[in-house]
């Protein structure tokens, strides 16, 4: 095989490879009305045979008494040029063959009308929340899962309440899950005076959702100790919520029997840690919970708390009545145009620049 030759088919396959470049985009961004066209891609290759076949026959031949003084000169660029052609050739013919199967663009639209569901997240932030059962500990345990399950409730409003000694709203109901997060992600222990005021916790986000107008309402209320602050009692906060027909779903963060938690803290703002009894009112939760119509679970870890959200997230699916509509347009034309302007670069060097004299 000469040098021509080679050069031939090195020309072809990148032809065949500009073709496979346009076939790919066309692939994944356009549909096909004649696939069957596609077949004729095919001919690529056979014409890279040709072109190696035929490159010798169309180069003249003069012979010499001797070519000792051209000697080996190292690469030369110019019969790649010459064979320049083969390349825009196979490519144009590829292009003009997708076009033939004419490539289809869709737009497609929804008209999506949701059955909303309104959620307050209620997070317990006492410091006992920073036992070490949980990695690294049980509150950012609780946020990290807490927002993958904001991720899986997109066309949800959510809100989040904090609370130790008192409670607030950290953020109201809200579509706007990146500010939700973001806010999600400030919360730390010691926003407020200390204590575990659970009841404040509940009853203030049934004040969040009281005025909802959504079809459903429903607080996720997170706590790893008992009731020992605040002016209202869990039970009581619970008979509001079932008033106001809101659904509460309980969840005891802490392991079975002793945790690593903070017993005291001191002047730098550090704690000191040691084993202690992981005290939850277990009673008081599922009572909660049964009164209004939710489920209480139990979290020993964060597996466990990330299984709990995610059946909350099965309990509490948002019905969703999607009408779509598509309108496709032809994309050939450009295929095609692309195609014709590289057939005209071939044919211009072909006829201009490369000519072959008989």
């Amino acid at each position: 095989m000469n040098r021509d030759s080679l050069i031939a088919i090195i020309w072809g396959l990148l032809g065949i490879g500009v073709t496979a470049v346009g076939y790919y985009f066309a692939s994944k961004d356009f549909t096909f009305n004649n696939p069957m066209y596609l077949w004729g891609l095919l001919i690529l290759p056979l014409m890279v045979v040709y072109e190696w076949w035929s490159s010798d026959k169309r180069q003249p031949t003069v012979q010499l008494s001797t070519a000792v003084q051209f000697g080996n000169s190292g690469f030369q660029i110019w019969p790649w040029i010459i064979s320049l052609p083969v390349l825009l050739r196979i490519s144009a013919v590829g292009l003009f063959i997708i076009a033939l199967a004419r490539p289809q663009s869709q737009l497609s639209w929804k008209d999506v009308e949701t059955e909303g569901i309104d959620i307050i997240i209620s997070m317990d932030i006492s410091a006992s929340m920073l036992a070490k059962d949980f990695d690294p500990n049980r509150l950012e345990s609780s946020k990290e899962v807490a927002i993958d399950f904001i991720d899986s409730r997109p066309n949800d409003r959510i809100g989040l309440v904090v609370y130790e000694g008192e409670s607030f709203t950290q953020c109201p109901l809200t579509s706007d899950h990146k500010v939700l997060k973001s806010l999600f992600k400030e919360v730390r222990t010691g926003m407020v005076e200390g204590g575990t005021a659970i009841g404040m916790g509940l009853a203030t986000s049934v004040s969040r959702l009281k005025d909802s107008e959504a079809k459903s309402k429903v607080v996720i209320l997170l706590t790893d100790g008992e009731n020992n602050r605040g002016s209202i009692a869990p039970v009581t906060a619970a008979e509001i919520a079932q008033n106001f027909d809101i659904r509460v779903y309980t969840i005891g963060v802490g392991s079975r029997g002793k945790a690593l938690a903070p017993t005291q803290i001191y002047p730098n703002g550090k704690y000191r840690y040691d084993y202690v009894d992981v005290n939850i009112n277990e009673e008081a939760l599922q009572e909660i919970a049964d009164m209004t119509g939710g489920k209480y679970f139990r979290a020993t870890n964060g597996d466990a708390l990330e299984a709990i959200y995610q059946e909350i997230d099965r309990l509490e699916k948002t019905k969703i009545s999607v009408t779509e509509h598509s309108q496709k347009s032809e994309e050939f034309f450009w295929f095609a145009a692309i195609g014709g302007l590289i057939l005209s670069c071939e044919f211009l060097l072909r006829t201009l620049v490369f000519q072959t004299l008989p």
